[in-house]
């Protein structure tokens, strides 16, 4: 499979659940000086997730250029990267989290052919901000998810947002893929992570966290939800590590000689 077939999967599929399919934004925000680049799908809707009707509707669903910078310091090993495609669905004030979580584990068991038996679920714990998501683990019990295979984390694992200091938030359930499936039964996630691969994100944005550091509940629930495309098809494809989607619209590397004129002309280098 190659981006523009998972693409057209993603995007086919969330249309026939009467999603609007919607343009990328700008990679440098429009309206937005909190943030340098558009760092996730949701950051072009926070007017939209604040209220505000969206024209086409309150379902929607696209594929989102990213330039991620907040887990810079991750960027290097198997799985991370700074510049990457987020095929997303959002709810704005419409369904909920049982609809948007079956309709993650379809696509991904149905459309994609993953094998349920290795996905590995995180929900959030709870903290004084927010209470345990027992909601959560409850909908993926009922799709049939072990209970051995639901782990609860805190707020720096399973809570996205706001973009910036302020704004929209919440709990999130993540979904991981086993890599190694033969691999020690009793291993997870979080004791080994270069095995479980997170795939999806599902972002329960109920919260509009204020620049003093309080949380209030936003005026209505939405749904964020985030699928990494380059990292999915490693996994759908086996491959070690993310491939890249564009190989046509790279550029060769200058020879090293070249490099070094360019850079060190003063240097008195290849004078």
């Amino acid at each position: 499979m190659d981006a523009k077939v998972l693409r057209g999967l993603f995007l086919d599929y969330f249309a026939e659940k009467q999603h609007a399919v919607i343009g990328s934004a700008p990679l440098i925000p429009e309206h937005d000086p909190s943030v340098l680049f558009t760092t996730a799908g949701m950051h072009p809707l926070v007017p939209y997730l604040l209220g505000e009707p969206y024209p086409a509707g309150r379902r929607l669903a696209g594929c989102q250029i990213c330039l991620r910078t907040d887990d810079i310091m991750e960027v290097g090993d198997d799985v991370h990267l700074t510049f990457f495609e987020m095929l997303g669905n959002w709810s704005l004030g419409d369904y909920w989290k049982p609809d948007a979580i079956r309709m993650s584990f379809e696509f991904m068991t149905e459309r994609l052919g993953l094998d349920a038996d290795r996905l590995r679920i995180t929900c959030f714990a709870g903290d004084e901000d927010a209470p345990r998501d027992t909601e959560v683990a409850a909908v993926w019990r009922s799709l049939g998810v072990l209970d051995k295979h639901i782990s609860y984390l805190p707020k720096a694992d399973n809570w996205w947002g706001p973009v910036g200091t302020a704004g929209p938030c919440g709990p999130d359930t993540e979904m991981f893929y086993d890599m190694a499936p033969d691999g020690p039964r009793d291993e997870t996630p979080v004791s080994n992570p270069a095995r479980f691969w997170e795939i999806w994100n599902d972002v329960f944005m109920q919260y509009d966290k204020q620049t003093n550091g309080t949380f209030r509940p936003l005026g209505q629930r939405n749904v964020d939800t985030g699928l990494g495309l380059e990292r999915t098809l490693a996994i759908l494809e086996g491959t070690p590590t993310p491939p890249d989607p564009h190989p046509a619209k790279r550029l060769p590397a200058p020879p090293v000689e070249d490099s070094f004129r360019s850079c060190a002309p003063s240097c008195g280098l290849f004078a």
